[in-house]
């Protein structure tokens, strides 16, 4: 298992994140796509709870998270946006990164589209794909 891109669209600017290989990254990626409410936590952080727990099999039972960490927080049932640092905590579960903190910070409230990003065929997004000849 690899890597996973994913697309975080807020207010139509679209963020790219990076799921690590786990087993709540496999439970999360076969719920999206999702739109989800996040709210601003603490200064630190934006939260929105999710439809159903992830898995946590072979998960540490917390963990800390610099800014630009995607996060589950078990109490919560929750996905989280880190743009500041917290330090080690019981129920944080990092699974990802993301790459732009600032828009994370500076927008109070908002619906953000989570979805796996699909990969473009390099031959075809330059119109040089193969066809069939008869």
């Amino acid at each position: 298992m690899s890597d996973t891109i994913i697309s975080i669209t807020v207010n139509g600017t679209a963020l790219q994140g990076i799921l690590q290989p786990s087993a709540a990254t496999a439970s999360l990626m076969a719920a999206l796509p999702l739109d989800l409410p996040f709210k601003d936590y603490g200064g630190q952080e934006k939260i929105a709870a999710l439809p159903e727990p992830l898995a946590l099999e072979g998960m540490p039972s917390g963990g800390s998270a610099p800014p630009g960490t995607i996060g589950y927080y078990v109490p919560d049932q929750a996905l989280v946006l880190y743009y500041e640092s917290v330090d080690h905590y019981p129920g944080i579960i990092p699974i990802g990164t993301f790459d732009d903190i600032p828009t994370i910070r500076g927008t109070a409230t908002f619906t953000a589209t989570v979805a796996v990003e699909t990969p473009v065929d390099p031959l075809e997004a330059s119109g040089d794909s193969m066809k069939e000849t008869k």
